[in-house]
């Protein structure tokens, strides 16, 4: 009769196997080990791999005792998943060894049982950890198990699983996509991204349709998936960027210069230097000058950076309108004339210099050296909140020679009008003490 394995403790099977052993019966030894671990659960038998390992390593091969350690960091791995279901990294780890060196069946229970844990939290970084069980499953089924209908499968359940209203992961529909194209299914690919975009308008999501199409050639279907990017976000410079490159590189620049014209008219822009800087390239590029300049014009009606003046100056430059370079960099200094600017006005005019250096004469030189500021060193008090004292600060300034003509001449004036005002102050003294001796004369 089989004894049941209720009544049997693991020290019935170790005496059982250590018997065996003694009489030289390694074989039989061996199976009431396999036997034991089979039937017992991981909690009644924790002695049992210890007395498995020792037996193994006395008289099994290579083979046996790699299956005597591959079973005990199963059994560590699924302790610990037990204590805690949602630890993803024992998941990992116990999926790991099992494609290593399990059953086909075996690993995909494994991952059936992982995914099933779905994340309490409602935040993405609380499921990264578990989408990964879900990418992972789906590289096993497509290379390891070769199953297309299942790789299908789980793709298809991870979508379903992932609450796209709070987030989604667009690395996973980006792989469904590429998955359809491995198996030469581009309308299912193409569907894939369209209900991607639908259902979670994100700019990785864009860019990979994008991709996709540009690969197959279809321009106008990028032309119309980027009116669909520009729709749910008209402040992405790149995206803009982006449309009027491909426009340039098809050679239509009407539609590059339209979409361009469009885009510096936005309200709302992320990055709108790079973007009218972009849009200048391009006229630079075209070789219209007098688009450019308007371009200048333009941007310098919105801001008065010194960058802007500078690379204004350039340009001028760079197709030799010297006179209309000299010209802006006047300008420029005229502008930039306040106190609050005085690191930019010098910038402006190192860069004045440098260009009259290589293009100016002597005298144009020498009238540019005059420009430049002395810097010299000042004391400041520190502002300290409460009315605190916060004692004084060292720090350089410029003094421009014009502030410093302009200083001198106010104080010149400012002489002036106290010496004025003293005079006057005298001569009213003067009246009131003859009034008092022609008084005193009458009495």
């Amino acid at each position: 009769a089989v004894v049941s394995t209720q009544s049997t403790g693991e020290g019935l099977f170790i005496g059982f196997a250590k018997f065996e052993e003694g009489q030289k019966e390694s074989e039989r030894a061996r199976a009431i080990y396999k036997y034991a671990l089979e039937k017992l659960t991981k909690e009644q038998c924790p002695d049992l791999f210890k007395s498995y390992s020792i037996f193994e390593k006395k008289f099994g091969d290579r083979r046996g005792i790699e299956d005597v350690i591959i079973n005990k960091r199963r059994f560590k791995y699924e302790t610990e998943i037990k204590q805690n279901p949602l630890n993803y990294d024992a998941w990992f780890d116990l999926l790991r060894l099992l494609e290593a060196d399990g059953s086909l069946e075996d690993v995909r229970d494994t991952y059936e049982r992982a995914i099933a844990n779905i994340p309490l939290v409602a935040s993405k970084k609380g499921w990264r950890r578990y989408i990964y069980l879900w990418i992972n499953y789906t590289l096993f089924e497509e290379l390891e198990a070769e199953d297309v209908d299942k790789t299908r499968e789980v793709y298809k359940a991870c979508l379903e699983v992932i609450p796209h209203k709070k987030f989604t992961f667009g690395k996973i529909w980006l792989m469904f996509a590429q998955f359809e194209i491995r198996q030469k299914n581009l309308d299912a690919a193409r569907k894939i991204l369209g209900t991607s975009i639908g259902k979670c308008p994100k700019p990785k999501l864009f860019k990979g349709y994008i991709d996709l199409e540009l690969q197959m050639r279809e321009f106008d279907r990028c032309r119309k998936i980027y009116e669909k990017f520009l729709e749910h976000d008209m402040s992405n410079c790149n995206t803009w960027m982006k449309f009027a490159e491909l426009e340039t590189i098809l050679g239509d620049t009407d539609r590059a210069r339209a979409i361009f014209n469009l885009a510096i008219q936005q309200p709302l822009l992320d990055m709108p230097e790079i973007l009218w800087k972009a849009y200048i390239d391009f006229e630079i590029e075209e070789e219209e000058h007098e688009r450019v300049r308007a371009l200048y014009q333009a941007l310098l009606q919105r801001t008065k950076h010194v960058k802007v003046w500078i690379s204004f100056a350039n340009f001028e430059a760079s197709i030799e309108h010297t006179k209309k370079a000299r010209e802006i960099y006047e300008e420029a200094d005229r502008s930039l004339q306040s106190d609050t600017q005085k690191e930019e006005r010098v910038l402006c005019l190192e860069a004045w210099r440098e260009f009259e250096t290589k293009h100016g004469n002597d005298e144009t030189q020498d009238a540019i050296k005059k420009k430049m500021p002395r810097r010299v060193k000042k004391r400041r008090k520190i502002d300290v909140e409460e009315g605190g004292e916060g004692g004084w600060e060292e720090y350089w300034d410029y003094i421009f020679p014009d502030t410093e003509a302009n200083s001198s001449n106010l104080k010149f004036l400012q002489m002036a009008k106290a010496w004025k005002k003293q005079q006057d102050d005298d001569d009213s003294d003067s009246e009131e003490d003859d009034e008092d001796d022609d008084e005193d004369a009458a009495d």
